[in-house]
């Protein structure tokens, strides 16, 4: 079992590791190559809408020939672009190469939520996504540390030679592994957008993704600005930038962490509630806060990522347990929603705001709210079977 939690957390790992290993970059490729944030930042947001994109086809053909299979391609694709990024000489073909490694880098995080539905039971299925969070936490914690160094030391194509390798990694652990999906969903492929009219007409399963989903909006937020922030408006360097930005990380690391200890003695639904309000307060302090230093947007954003940590398992968890079939598909959905989501994040932030810090608190704000008084209204209506959670 290990093993398989390591493999489903690398690849569940797929997005940061794709994205936070180059931020540290994007100062420099803004100068080197004499373009705005606006078009340097469309390297992030091409990749996630691509990737979304991707998914929403891997989720079905996963329920149809297996998840083995979809995976061994879309890994290949994500190992061959890799390499093309190193060569990019302008942001043009760097956008370019991004996309494709992004058609690939789509196979990997939706897949590893499907496959952990096909092989835990309920309340088994959130302890092992609970330690999948706090093996992929690493992720976004460690990748922009490396990078900082390696763009210190080297250059930024090397960031990209090195997903390449965690790729070829992923790549032979899925070859090794046995097929998870016992049983093959007989569709084809004109069959495919049934099963998502399927899905959204699941008013359960919609009405908790979107309200969960809506979330992720100041953290993308932030993945795109912070290195602007940091390194422009605080003056650090790419090295200093990745201790920061890793700090922010760990504590990814520490809400699911705290979740699987917590929900031994407390019902999950009342740590979702309670996340919900840290959410909200945390974002509120990036509003009040005056920021005359670093720690005035990295102590609340740990605070606002300690509480989302703490979120993600039982709500990822009870997302899924709304579906009994076409689980590929639902998963790729769930994860669709989130990377769009989180890409309008991007967009917004990337905008010429005088104040980014502020920006971010009202969006986490506004979102946090939303959805504490969503769920406060409809939560037994959504799920009848709460009791067990």
């Amino acid at each position: 079992m290990t093993r398989m939690i390591f493999l489903l957390s690398l690849l569940a790992a797929f997005p940061p590791l794709s994205t936070d290993m180059y931020l540290p970059a994007i100062p420099q490729l803004i100068e080197q190559w004499n373009q705005p944030l606006m078009m340097v930042n469309l390297t992030l947001i091409c990749f996630f809408l691509t990737y979304c994109l991707f998914m929403l086809v891997y989720g079905p053909v996963s329920d149809r020939f297996g998840r083995r299979r979809p995976l061994m391609v879309g890994i290949g694709i994500y190992v061959i672009a890799s390499f093309m990024c190193t060569l990019a000489g302008d942001v043009f073909t760097l956008i370019a190469a991004r996309v494709f490694q992004a058609s690939g880098a789509a196979s990997a995080s939706a897949l590893s939520l499907a496959m952990c539905k096909d092989l835990f039971e309920t309340k088994t299925r959130e302890r092992i996504m609970a330690y999948m969070a706090v093996i992929g936490a690493l992720a976004p914690m460690l990748a922009p540390v490396i990078g900082g160094w390696m763009i210190h030391f080297f250059s930024w194509r090397w960031v990209f030679v090195v997903q390449a390798v965690m790729g070829a990694i992923a790549w032979v652990g899925v070859f090794r592994m046995a097929e998870p999906l016992q049983q093959l969903e007989r569709i084809s492929i004109g069959q495919v957008a049934l099963v998502y009219v399927r899905l959204l007409r699941n008013r359960r399963y919609m009405g908790l993704m979107v309200a969960m989903s809506i979330l992720i909006l100041p953290f993308f937020g932030f993945l795109a600005s912070s290195s602007e922030i940091y390194m422009s408006h605080f003056g650090m360097d790419e090295r200093q930038f990745g201790y920061f930005f890793g700090f922010n990380a760990l504590a990814l690391m520490f809400g699911p962490f705290a979740f699987s200890i917590l929900t031994r003695s407390y019902p999950s639904r009342n740590l979702i509630t309670i996340s919900f309000v840290g959410m909200v307060l945390a974002s509120i302090a990036l509003i009040v806060l005056p920021h005359h230093s670093p720690w005035s947007l990295a102590v609340p954003m740990w605070v606002l990522s300690f509480f989302f940590g703490l979120n993600r398992p039982p709500s990822n968890n009870l997302i899924l347990e709304q579906v009994e079939h076409d689980v590929g598909a639902a998963s790729a959905l769930v994860i669709f929603a989130f990377m769009t989501i989180g890409a309008a994040g991007m967009g917004i932030i990337s905008l010429a705001w005088q104040d980014k810090i502020l920006v971010l608190g009202v969006m986490g704000t506004i979102v946090g709210t939303i959805t504490l008084t969503f769920w406060l209204i409809f939560r037994s209506r959504l799920m009848p079977a709460l009791g067990k959670y």
